[in-house]
């Protein structure tokens, strides 16, 4: 079952477990349930989770925290990756930044400075010792999720995760298509296209998939195969820009002006069409 449980958690950030399940049930964090009724605990939980400890070891009255929870929780953005996010406290007011955002979800005398890339890093040893004891990840999509949470702080751990989805379930699509990228960021591009490729087998008519085998291919500089990856995708989806775009760039390359033109102009289109 992915998560982590109560006591993981304890153990990961220091906190006493029956405060951790308190907050649960005040509606702090938002675990689910597993299979046994135990509370498993998102990374979304942990980085709450990490904020209140650090503002109760500043001596940060408790009250105070319960509401600093409450107003980072509806505030931490929910879809997309927490890696930039980070949470200081500056003055009296607790600070969020999310690049080059920021705002103030509470106030407090306290000094509170954390990236939440650092609770990946916490995590990481968790997942090295998943499937080796009882109440651990045994399938592939729990590996998958936990892979999800550790990219960003511990991009090696992500990957031994997403390995181990993948030898649970060889054609896990996304297991396949982040792995892929995370080798593709590390420079190992053959690596990169054969889990793209896999991805691919999976979703046949997926075009983000053929883009990225576009990609790793143009990277090692096989153009021919390359494009003919991208017009594969323009295939199934008319309206990937950036296929048209890197298709019109090989073109050119290779020399085919009036193909290149083509694509260049249906790339500049549907980017004017973007709001």
């Amino acid at each position: 079952m992915w998560g982590y449980s109560a006591r993981d958690v304890s153990r990961m950030l220091g906190l006493a477990a029956p405060r951790i399940r308190a907050w649960a049930r005040d509606g702090l964090v938002s675990p689910r349930r597993g299979p046994r009724g135990d509370l498993r605990f998102s990374f979304h939980d942990l980085v709450l989770l990490r904020t209140a400890r650090d503002l109760l070891r500043a001596r940060v009255p408790a009250a105070r925290v319960k509401r600093a929870l409450r107003q980072l929780r509806a505030q931490l953005p929910a879809d997309r990756s927490l890696a930039a996010v980070r949470v200081t406290v500056e003055g009296d007011r607790l600070v969020v930044r999310d690049g080059a955002t920021s705002w103030h979800p509470d106030s407090g005398q306290a000094i509170l400075d954390f990236e939440v890339k650092d609770v990946a890093a916490q995590v990481a040893p968790l997942i090295t010792q998943a499937g080796q004891a009882e109440g651990t990840a045994t399938d592939a999509e729990s590996f998958y999720e936990w892979a999800c949470d550790l990219e960003d702080g511990a991009p090696e751990q992500a990957r031994q995760a997403y390995r181990r989805a993948l030898a649970l379930d060889p054609a896990h699509y996304g297991a396949n298509l982040n792995l892929g990228r995370l080798l593709h960021e590390k420079g190992d591009l053959r690596g990169a296209e054969r889990h793209y490729r896999c991805a691919l087998a999976a979703r046949p008519d997926d075009a983000g998939a053929l883009y990225n085998i576009g990609v790793a291919l143009e990277d090692q500089d096989r153009r021919e195969e390359a494009l003919a990856a991208y017009e594969a995708c323009l295939a199934r989806d008319p309206g990937h820009a950036d296929s048209h775009h890197n298709a019109g760039r090989l073109c050119e390359r290779l020399g085919r002006r009036e193909q290149a033109l083509r694509h260049l102009n249906a790339a500049r289109r549907l980017l004017l069409r973007t709001p």
